[in-house]
């Protein structure tokens, strides 16, 4: 007979004469010691900080396996409750209950935060043609917003060394270098064209691995980069804001982005994301500053400032300016985070959904005339990309649960 802990000891024994409690000393009475909740013994997960109980549902319980009391069963039972003596089942919490919508909501605010980044972006180079200099207000903005969540402890800082800041270094400079040339090719061309271009990123990422990293990418995975590839180049070929460089910018872009991945890769730490996200935008920040003080500093002293200020205002034009770089930041973390939440298959669709909500919104925004060859590039292209995912995905899947069996 299961044991239960109970608050009415007496009234209980004395009901059932058959029960006696049992003495501290005696060898059973450890059958009653309480654990703390989440204790490693027991198999407690730490979820976002916060320790849950082991579930009572785990296959590991079986029906005559006596259960420990839990904290809350030393209170008076419920009234009308079928088993008086049970322990209570803490309440579900939001994020537990509704999965789904939450990861729904973060793909929704991912994509809404990065649409609004690059309309405000663009409208931005519309009067202040300056992208090196957009671009560290863009780090500069997310650097401070990680340093003031760090004071007050939202999230708390994880700590930095030597070895860990060497292997961080590349990826943060390949980071930098890759923000800095959209930036340049937004400045320089529509909107839709650059991401249109950045399609191209998953070819260079598949050619770093099979020439760089020596692994082996199947030949299903080459073919679906075709249509990529073909797409891009008669979006090119018809764009009417083409100039090499927007283009040439762009791609330098997919380049540095796919090293990112490659440095990335060898830089796997246990750290969590949104701290690495932080010491990352802290070294890139630095490795922008010296580019845009010696390509961009004599024009925005001669005049740069003052044109922009004389255009939209001194309080538009700092308001567009640290809007720009939240959006930025913000949208770049949510997408980690969203990425963190879901299976490869989800987060290739997702990632290709977003380029489309972009180059969808921005043509509507700016009402850029595109040619027809080049609309029909763009769509070829981002269905090449969305085929690459899936299969890039799937193959993934597979590894995944081969290296589980």
């Amino acid at each position: 007979m299961e044991s239960r802990v109970l608050s009415r000891a007496t009234a209980f024994s004395s009901s059932l004469p058959n029960l006696r409690r049992l003495p501290r000393d005696s060898p059973n009475a450890s059958f009653l010691s309480v654990k703390p909740i989440g204790a490693v013994a027991d198999g407690g997960n730490l979820i976002w900080g916060r320790q849950l109980r082991p579930s009572l549902c785990s296959p590991a319980l079986r029906k005559d396996t006596p259960l420990r009391p839990c904290l809350a069963a030393a209170s008076s039972p419920a009234e009308g409750s079928d088993s008086a003596g049970e322990a209570k089942v803490a309440p579900v919490g939001f994020f537990n209950k509704y999965p789904a919508l939450v990861t729904g909501f973060f793909f929704f605010m991912w994509y809404f935060l990065n649409v609004i980044f690059n309309i405000l972006n663009k409208k931005i180079y519309n009067y202040f043609p300056y992208p090196y200099f957009v671009s560290v207000i863009h780090l500069f903005v997310g650097v401070v917003y990680c340093l003031v969540s760090w004071a007050v402890g939202l999230p708390k800082r994880a700590p930095m060394d030597s070895n860990l800041l060497k292997v961080l270094i590349p990826v943060a400079v390949c980071h930098a270098l890759g923000h800095v040339t959209s930036n340049v090719s937004f400045a320089a061309v529509a909107v839709s064209f650059t991401h249109t271009i950045k399609a191209l990123e998953p070819f260079f990422n598949a050619a770093a691995s099979q020439f760089i990293l020596g692994q082996s990418i199947p030949f299903t995975l080459w073919l679906s980069l075709a249509p990529v590839v073909l797409g891009v180049s008669m979006a090119s070929l018809t764009e009417l804001s083409f100039n090499w460089t927007g283009f040439i910018s762009a791609m330098i872009s997919n380049i540095s982005f796919t090293y990112r991945s490659i440095y990335s890769k060898k830089a796997m730490t246990d750290m969590d994301s949104t701290n690495l996200y932080a010491y990352i935008s802290i070294i890139a920040l630095i490795v922008c500053i010296p580019p845009a003080i010696i390509f961009e500093g004599p024009a925005l002293m001669k005049g740069g400032f003052s044109d922009a200020i004389t255009k939209v205002g001194t309080v538009k034009f700092v308001s567009d300016l640290f809007w720009v770089g939240m959006f930025y930041h913000l949208y770049n973390q949510l997408a980690t985070n969203t990425l963190e939440r879901v299976a490869p298959l989800t987060h290739a669709v997702g990632n290709v959904l977003k380029r489309v909500f972009v180059i969808g919104f921005s043509i509507i925004v700016f009402g850029n005339k595109i040619s027809t060859q080049t609309g029909i590039g763009t769509c070829i292209a981002i269905a090449g990309v969305a085929i690459y995912s899936l299969i890039k995905a799937r193959l993934e899947e597979e590894k995944r649960q081969a290296k589980a069996a």
